[in-house]
This record gives structure tokens, sequence and C-alpha cells, in this order.
């Protein structure tokens, strides 16, 4: 049988965040950046990011307790066969230079396969085959804070510190000769994280990004890092689209769970500035 391990490989489709922001330093009377010919205050920004990220999966996961640890290899069109819903989105703000990151995940998906003998059913005769059905959800969110260090007209550089949550839910069931079993549970933590994110201007309209932070370290998670990059375009005052590329890798072993795993893919994300 496919154990419900598959489901949740399947249960990652993600897309990365994307930031446009002024680099001076307030005062009392903030000065004034230009983006797409349109004044904007530099002191302070807010904006939202709705995300998603084409990622594969690969690495080891065993999300019953006492269940088998299986190896996981997953292409992205494996991901987006079994997705049931996805919602992502991300936060930023800033005042000053002290700034503000949110970010929240959520994926449901099903996998439906036909079997032979079944887990609570033992042996079917010839001919019968059995029905599963594995649901998993994942959701993950994380609130970084932190302080602008550098502060330029030509690049940003930002350090930032907070906590990344996890949850994994998964429900198995399976049926055949009248009969049925199911079977659901969920593990989660947190974790701490710290990392930078960098930022500088290419033209007026253009610009790059990179961030990547480490978490874990024994709590939560035995070791945690992720690592992005973006090339962002300003549409005008209010919109601005990225496309890039995010890597997340995460090793969680404990209490009988194991979520060892690596997720990487293109990003393509779209941002509205308040």
């Amino acid at each position: 049988m496919n154990t419900p391990v598959s489901a949740l490989s399947l249960a990652i489709l993600l897309l990365a965040t994307m930031t446009v922001a002024g680099a001076t330093e307030p005062d009392s009377n903030p000065p004034e950046v230009q983006v797409p010919g349109i004044a904007v205050r530099a002191d302070r920004a807010l904006q939202i990011t709705p995300y998603l990220w084409a990622a594969e999966l690969y690495g080891r996961i065993s999300p019953f307790r006492r269940g088998p640890t299986i190896g996981v290899d997953k292409p992205f069109s494996e991901v987006l066969d079994s997705l049931k819903f996805g919602g992502f989105i991300d936060v930023w703000a800033r005042s000053g230079r002290y700034v503000l990151s949110g970010d929240l995940a959520y994926v449901d998906t099903k996998e439906n396969k036909s079997f032979g003998p079944l887990p609570g059913i033992g042996p079917l005769p010839p001919g019968i085959h059995g029905a599963g059905r594995v649901d998993s959800k994942l959701f993950t969110a994380t609130l970084l804070g932190g302080y602008r260090v550098v502060d330029t007209p030509d690049w940003t550089l930002d350090a930032l510190a907070g906590l990344r949550v996890w949850h994994v839910s998964n429900k198995v069931r399976v049926s055949a000769l009248e009969q049925s079993r199911s079977y659901k549970e969920s593990f989660g933590w947190a974790e701490p994280v710290l990392g930078v994110r960098a930022f500088t201007n290419l033209s007026d309209q253009l610009s790059m990004q990179a961030q990547a932070n480490i978490g874990g370290m024994g709590i939560g998670s035995r070791f945690a890092w992720s690592a992005q990059a973006t090339m962002n375009y300003i549409i005008n005052k209010n919109f601005s689209i990225s496309a890039g590329y995010k890597v997340l890798d995460v090793n969680y072993n404990r209490n009988e769970h194991v979520y060892d795993t690596r997720l990487h893919g293109p990003v393509l994300g779209l941002t509205y500035r308040f």
C-alpha cells in the first residue's frame, strides 16, 4: 500500500516572497523616493504578497508514530496532481530601520489508490482490490522581526530573528469487502530562526533580493535552512512582480516522527504595496 507519506510528500506547493522597499534613514521630515514617477514616503512600507512555489520534494518522511520511514522523490507534476487546496501569503512591513516579516502556508492534498492486501483487513480474494484514500494537510507560519543594519541608496541589509511553526496532519482510510479502516494522526513543532535579507536597486523599476535563514539547531528540528533569490519588477506604485528560486531544507526526527526533506524550485509572485 502506498502510505500516507506519499500524500504528505505531495502536500508541498509553494512560491516565494518578494520585497520592494525604499532605502533611506527616517527623520522628522522623511525624504521621498520615486517609484515609477510617483513619490512614496521612504520611512515606512507595507506590502502583501500572495505566492506559490513550484517545488520538487525529496528526502525521508514518517508521518505516523511507529510507522515506516520512507524515501520520497516527487517532481512538481506529482505534487500538483494531488492538490486539493493551497493558500500562501507573505506580509512585510518596515518603520524606519525596524522590519517585520510574516509568512503563512497551508496545503491540503488527497490521493486515491487501488490496492491488494489492506492493513487491518488482510489478504483479498483473487481479482478483488481494495480502495484507499490518504488526506494530508501541512501548515507553516513564520514570523521574523529585525533591524536594518545597512541603509544606503544603493542597497540595504536586514538582520532578522523569530519563530517558525510547523503542523502536519494525515488521515488514511482503506476499504474492501464492505469493511473499512481509518486512522488519523498529527504532529508539529516550533523552532527559532535567524536570517538576513539583502536588497539592491538595479534601475527605477528593476531590483534584486536575496535572503537566507537557519533554524532549529536542536530546538524543534535538528536543523533547518532556507535560501531564495528573486528578480523584482515594479509595475506601478501599488503592484510589482517577482521571479526567482527557493530552497528549503529541514531535518526533524523526534517522538518517532521523521520529516527530513529538501524542497527546491522556481518561484513567481505578485505583490500589492500600500
